[in-house]
Order: structure tokens, then C-alpha cells, then sequence
């Protein structure tokens, strides 16, 4: 059986793909902080092109890279350091409300499960022992449990701290010879395939920075509403949990989530009342109702939506081959990769296969 050319060059593709995804697979720990560089470079080129402009030979293209990137810097870690002053209020609140939740939990819940003809016979004091035990314990056995976890887990946080140096490093390299990089893949693009290929990144670079840009806006107008929505319901804690529920959205579900549990305890522990669940369901119903019906449709636009099923899909996917780092890049890859699927869906349904 003979092959033509046509064929031969689909299956040669086919190779090529196939041991480039084996490569992700296997080098994904080690691929993940030139992937996530790489991202950021992607989004932060147009703007120390800009600034490069604007000081066009007056100053060297590294100032440019080196301002922009100190400013990236600074506002990741001031997101990290969020949750500094919510842990710092948590934790007395705790203390003291813990015990108080408890009690409260034991009058009100046994005699509502015994209408039911379920006795439950909570032995509050040991409850109220382990808790207490747990957040009156000093500092001196916390950062004794800490250096204990790095040391049976040194490769783990080596990992983390060797990505957090190597991140900034590959991403100032990337931000100074973006275009460099960029021109030497694409020599290595055939001839014949560079129109379709330049047509499909135009595309892919169309489609990604809507997205991204939805996306900020989207993460920003959100930040707003749970901190002024939080602030309304008297929370202490307002301004740090909106500010970060809106910004974590850039997970989806993920950050929701985890601002959602945030506000909850933090609701819990300063009402211990209903009023705690009133003001999470009023502020973060309203919120999701919002986001996902107003501001998303709007700002990011229905051109890059993915079906709910495809978005856990790509978390969990991104997740398996590069960790945690791949459930942040995952929508902005997903978002080109769907250009490339709508693409092979045409050719398909050109194609002598599926016409017959």
C-alpha cells in the first residue's frame, strides 16, 4: 500500500505533534516556568514596547523591561500579601468565637435532630479542647511544624523557591528579545504553510488578547463589588477578601471558591450569626449573577467562550501536565486552542471524508 503526498505529510504532522506532546508530558515540571515566563512575556511585551517607544533613543530597552517587570513584581506580591492582615484577624477571632460556635452548635442543632429521631450527643468540651489547642499554640511549635514539612518535603520547596527565582529571570530575557524569539520560530514554519499559519496566529493573537484584556476588567469591576458589597454588610475583613476574590477569578471556580470560604469564616466569626450567610449569599449571589450574565458576555465577549465542561476539562488537564501553574495558564492556552480546533472543524467539513 502506497501513501501520496498528501498523506505522508498529515502523518509526518502527526509524529511531530505526537512527540511534542510527549515532551510536554514529560517535562512539564521543568517546562513550567519558561511556559508561565513565556505568558507573561506575551502580555507584557505591548507595554514596555510602548514605554521603549516613548524613551526611543534616550534610554537603552532594558529600563523599559526592567520598570515594567519590577511593577509586575510588586503587584503579585502585594495579591500574595492579601492574605497576610486576613490571617493576622482570623486567627483572635477564632479564639474567641470558636468556643461561642460551638456552644451555639450544640443547643441548636441536637434538639432540631431529634425531631427527626436522630439523637446526637456532641461532647462539646473535647471539641472545644482540640480547637483551642490547635489556634492557642505558640509560634516556636508552628515554625518548628514548618522547618519539619520543608525537610520531608525539601524537593517540593526547593521547586518552588527555584520558580520563583527562575520566573523573573526567563521573563526578562523573553521581554527584551520577544521579537527575536518570536522570528526564529517562525522560520522554522514551512513556506507553503505560512500564510495559513501566519492567518492562524493573527487569529490566535486577536482572540487571546480580548481575552486577557475581558479578563482584567472583568477581575477589576468584580474586586470593586465584593469589597464595597462586604463593606456594606459592616465586614472587618471587606477590603482584603473583595480585593482578592475578584482578582483570584482569573481561576475560574478555583478563586470564587476560595473567596467565597474566606468570606464566610470571616462572616462566621465576627456576626456568629445568620447575618454571616445573609451577607455572603446577597454579595456573592448577586456577584455571580453579574459576572456571568452581565460583565463576561460583555467584556470578554461569547468569540472565546468555552462550555463549563471544557473549562474544568482544560483546568484539570493543564493541572496533570504542569501543576498548579498550569490551572493559571490553562483559558488563556484553552482560548488559542480553540481557534486551532475551529480551524480543523473546516477543513473537516471542506473535506472529501466528510462531504463523501
Amino acid at each position: 500500500m502506497q501513501f501520496t503526498n498528501t498523506q505522508k505529510r498529515a502523518s509526518a504532522w502527526c509524529l511531530i505533534a505526537a512527540l511534542l506532546v510527549l515532551a510536554l508530558w514529560q517535562l512539564g515540571p521543568v517546562l513550567t516556568p519558561f511556559v508561565v515566563a513565556a505568558v507573561l512575556a506575551y502580555a507584557l511585551t505591548p507595554l514596555v514596547n510602548r514605554i521603549d517607544g516613548w524613551g526611543r533613543g534616550r534610554m537603552p530597552r532594558v529600563f523599559a523591561v526592567i520598570l515594567v517587570e519590577l511593577l509586575f513584581l510588586v503587584t503579585a506580591l502585594g495579591i500574595v500579601l492579601m492574605i497576610v492582615p486576613i490571617v493576622a484577624k482570623e486567627v483572635p477571632l477564632m479564639r474567641e468565637q470558636v468556643p461561642l460556635l460551638v456552644d451555639r452548635l450544640s443547643t441548636g442543632l441536637t434538639p432540631w435532630l431529634a425531631q427527626f429521631g436522630i439523637n446526637v450527643s456532641l461532647d462539646v468540651a473535647s471539641i472545644k479542647a482540640v480547637v483551642l489547642k490547635y489556634l492557642n499554640a505558640n509560634y516556636e511549635e508552628a515554625f518548628g511544624s514548618l522547618l519539619s514539612s520543608l525537610k520531608l518535603g525539601g524537593s517540593v520547596a526547593l521547586t518552588v523557591i527555584g520558580n520563583a527565582v527562575l520566573i523573573p529571570v526567563a521573563l526578562f530575557y523573553l521581554l527584551m528579545d520577544w521579537d527575536k524569539f518570536v522570528g526564529r520560530l517562525l522560520e522554522l514554519v514551512p513556506s507553503p504553510m505560512r500564510t495559513s499559519f501566519d492567518s492562524f496566529t493573527k487569529e490566535a493573537d486577536s482572540v487571546l488578547g480580548q481575552y486577557l484584556r475581558g479578563q482584567l476588567l472583568v477581575m477589576l469591576a468584580m474586586a470593586t463589588f465584593y469589597a464595597v458589597g462586604l463593606a456594606l454588610f459592616g465586614l472587618d475583613l471587606a477590603l482584603p477578601i473583595g480585593i482578592f476574590t475578584g482578582l483570584a477569578m482569573f481561576i475560574p471556580y478555583l478563586g470564587f471558591g476560595i473567596g467565597l470560604l474566606l468570606a464566610i469564616l470571616a462572616g462566621l466569626l465576627q456576626f456568629a450569626s445568620l447575618k454571616a450567610l445573609v451577607m455572603v449569599a446577597v454579595v456573592y449571589g448577586i456577584g455571580q449573577v453579574v459576572e456571568s450574565l452581565f460583565l463576561t458576555p460583555r467584556l470578554v465577549g461569547e468569540r472565546i467562550g468555552l462550555h463549563p465542561l471544557m473549562v474544568i476539562f482544560a483546568l484539570l488537564a493543564f493541572g496533570q501536565v504542569f501543576g498548579f501553574v498550569g490551572v493559571l495558564i490553562a483559558l488563556p492556552a484553552s482560548a488559542v486552542l480553540l481557534v486551532g480546533i475551529r480551524r480543523l472543524k473546516a477543513s473537516y467539513m471542506a473535506s472529501k471524508l466528510y462531504k463523501g
